[in-house]
């Protein structure tokens, strides 16, 4: 049993007391029920197993752990560890989750829905909750995690079962459209994220700022989430509007491509083309000129998700929703 989800208040796990109120049993009953024990009727038994079906309940490796030591473990589940913000994420829920001695084992989806379907059906069996970005349906994470605590990052969620941590960065792209048309640029562009069916909540941020400084939003273009793709998609952009002087990027690895290809195709950063990003990574810092990003604090995220956790595996009171917001700031470089 889930407790309902008010005002942004968070679920809690199931726990042995819900089964044993389920099953009009004992704790000790239930405990003897999952462990086999042979001290109860084969009836009692299959009730107590019957409730513990129904309610979603899986024993908690941490709380065996209170009496058997064993380590927690938590599920990190990561798009594309060869995008350097996922690989910043990762590195501080691994080190947040290092301090507190658990292990945390990473799945790589690809950013395929094939792959993360794949992943959820094996990972309830070897991991004691999970964080992380995911794509699919509520109702295939609901099906796939039931009894363990879920913390989706970057998205918002809706079941009462699930946690979240949001991204705002809509005050961070306005600073950005502002800081481009205080440096008198008038055709601003975006290179957004190809591969969804929707434009991206970013883009939605771009076009509201765009909008109100009465700059033409829909000079944009999707780009594929590399360098590559960034350079693809800024000489797809240039192709259709070569008075564009500015973009905003769906993130720095799409930024550092389109750095690149301006170096290529003659125009000179910034003079001849501004370029910020989004995420902020420590990447950029180290690309010609250092770039401007609307940046995300990656270790703040990364800690946060590994914080909530802790506190729905502990029945401690989880953070609230007003909580579990990471903001985007405009962290200017030298390409804007």
């Amino acid at each position: 049993m889930v407790s309902s989800s008010v005002s942004g208040t968070e679920p809690r796990r199931v726990t042995i007391h819900d089964v044993a109120r389920s099953a009009g049993v004992s704790r000790q009953t239930v405990s003897r029920a999952l462990n086999d024990k042979g001290e109860i009727d084969g009836t009692t038994k299959q009730r107590v197993l019957d409730a513990a079906r129904a309610l979603g309940y899986r024993p908690s490796r941490f709380a065996r752990g209170l009496v058997r030591q064993d380590t927690t473990t938590i599920g990190l589940v990561i798009p594309d560890l060869l995008n350097p913000f996922f690989t910043e994420v990762a590195a501080a829920a691994l080190e947040a989750a290092r301090a507190r001695g658990w292990h945390v084992v990473v799945y790589d989806t690809a950013d395929r829905a094939e792959e993360e379907l794949g992943t959820l059906q094996v990972i309830g069996s070897q991991v004691d909750a999970v964080v992380g970005y995911f794509s699919c349906p509520e109702d295939e994470l609901e099906l796939f995690t039931r009894g363990m605590p879920v913390v989706l990052i970057g998205r918002e969620h809706h079941s009462a079962r699930f946690s979240s941590i949001r991204i705002d960065g809509e005050e961070g792209v306005h600073a950005a459209v502002a800081h481009l048309v205080a440096a008198g640029h008038t055709r601003i562009g975006m290179l957004d994220h190809q591969a969804r069916a929707e434009p991206s909540v970013r883009y939605e941020w771009f076009t509201a700022a765009a909008a109100s400084y009465g700059i033409d939003p829909d000079l944009v273009v999707g780009a594929d989430q590399s360098a590559d793709g960034g350079g693809t998609a800024l000489r797809t952009l240039l192709a259709a509007h070569p008075d564009v002087t500015a973009i905003l990027t769906f993130n720095d690895i799409i930024a550092i491509g389109a750095l690149r290809e301006a170096r290529r195709i003659g125009r000179s950063v910034p003079r001849d083309l501004a370029v910020i990003g989004f995420d902020g990574l420590q990447l950029g810092a180290l690309v010609e000129p250092p770039l401007s990003s609307v940046a995300l604090d990656t270790r703040r995220l990364g800690a946060l998700a590994i914080d909530q956790v802790a506190r729905l595996l502990t029945g401690v009171d989880p953070l609230t929703a007003d909580d579990l917001v990471v903001r985007a700031e405009l962290r200017l470089g030298e390409s804007a």
